[in-house]
């Protein structure tokens, strides 16, 4: 099953930004998200983000989970 973008929203709802990758992986962790989520996540780059939409967008240039 490959990652949706609704997934990782709804995996990040709430989150306050900014917050570099790692902060955004913990977060995930600790709200319940799945390990497929979560093995996406961690391949986003090593960087700050500014908003949910920051996440989404090298989410869905990168497509990370596999193709869609």
């Amino acid at each position: 099953m490959r990652t949706s973008m609704a997934d990782i929203e709804h995996a990040l709802k709430g989150i306050d930004f900014p917050k570099s990758k790692s902060e955004i992986v913990s977060y995930a962790q600790s709200h319940g998200a799945s390990e497929q989520v979560i093995t996406d996540l961690q391949q986003l780059p090593d960087r700050s983000y500014t908003n949910a939409a920051d996440v989404a967008q090298e989410f869905s240039g990168k497509r990370v989970g596999g193709e869609r």
